[in-house]
């Protein structure tokens, strides 16, 4: 058998100067877009959105 010794990963740190920011993409009308490509409205619409989830549903 093997002896693997399990280490924690190290912390990765970043400064805000290396990051980037994080491209949101949402299914319109059977498709992927980016968000980035909405006008004004259609991105008011997105955080209008209201999100289903069947195991708070009262189906009773």
């Amino acid at each position: 058998m093997f002896d693997i010794q399990k280490t924690k990963p190290e912390e990765i740190l970043l400064a805000d100067e290396e990051r980037q920011p994080c491209e949101i993409w949402t299914r319109v009308m059977g498709y992927h877009r980016p968000m980035s490509s909405f006008n004004r409205g259609k991105k008011g619409e997105f955080r209008e959105r209201v999100y289903f989830s069947e195991t708070q549903a009262d189906l009773g």
